[in-house]
């Protein structure tokens, strides 16, 4: 009850900080639109109208990832601003339990991109949020929000230990959701990368989301979501471990 307590009370406190940033607010609110804008115009130009729907969704998941990964790189780097970080490493729980809220945070923060641009396509490009399987989509959202959390925790170890995390958050960004088959299908990538994209829960959780769309097995990729988040939240959880003690011994938790 102590852990749940704990993971509440800090996912809450960290959407409101969220909510008050102005850099946050500007990728949850504006970023998802210009990325379904996009996404509409270019498979237009594709000639594929009977995938629009899947452009809006992909464009949200997207925004969920950008959401994700900024929003953890930003949330520690703020932490380190204000000289906070080094209390959340001392603090007498597992460093992944500290730092677990936040990236729990911007999932639930990033759910705003996957409504913006379903709703931007509809009312603007006349897009109808029409799904094979409806029930199937609102369980796959969150499996996928939790699996892109997850896979945030296990790259917030580097978060810790990096002075400059944001170099991290724009180098990761856009190669995560190619890979992951957000918005391009992972068919039309080359075969080496099939594997990278195997292992992250991103491409899962992705799967699932557009296979709720478009009608297909929705539940095989839940469930590979749900696992692959498993295996991240458990190597986060030890890689956390490493790289505050790392962190402790360098020095490197403050600015200065």
């Amino acid at each position: 009850m102590r852990t749940l307590r704990m993971l509440w009370i800090g996912t809450i406190m960290q959407v409101k900080m969220s909510s008050r940033g102005t850099f946050e607010i500007a990728t949850a609110m504006i970023m998802p639109i210009v990325q379904a804008t996009v996404a509409v115009y270019l498979l237009r130009a594709a000639d594929s109208p009977h995938r629009m729907i899947e452009a809006a969704v992909g464009a949200g998941l997207m925004g969920v990832w950008s959401t994700v990964l900024f929003g953890s790189g930003g949330a520690i780097q703020r932490q380190r601003f204000m000289g906070t970080l080094e209390m959340l490493m001392l603090a007498p729980r597992n460093p992944a339990g500290t730092i677990l809220p936040i990236t729990i945070a911007t999932g639930l923060t990033g759910t705003y991109a996957m409504i913006a641009t379903l709703g931007w396509g509809w009312l603007v490009y006349g897009i109808r949020p029409e799904f094979a399987h409806p029930w199937l989509f609102l369980a796959a959202v969150p499996a996928c929000v939790l699996g892109l959390g997850m896979f945030g925790l296990l790259l917030a170890s580097t978060f810790v230990l990096m002075r400059n995390a944001n170099a991290l958050c724009n180098t990761l960004e856009y190669p995560i959701w190619l890979l992951s088959g957000m918005l391009v299908p992972i068919t039309v990538l080359p075969a080496w990368t099939g594997p990278l994209a195997d292992i992250l829960p991103t491409t899962w959780g992705a799967r699932a989301v557009h296979e709720a769309t478009s009608g297909g097995a929705v539940w095989p990729a839940i469930a590979w979501c749900l696992g692959i988040s498993v295996a991240c939240f458990a190597l986060g959880a030890l890689s956390m471990t490493y790289v505050e003690r790392r962190a402790r011994t360098a020095a490197t938790l403050a600015l200065a």
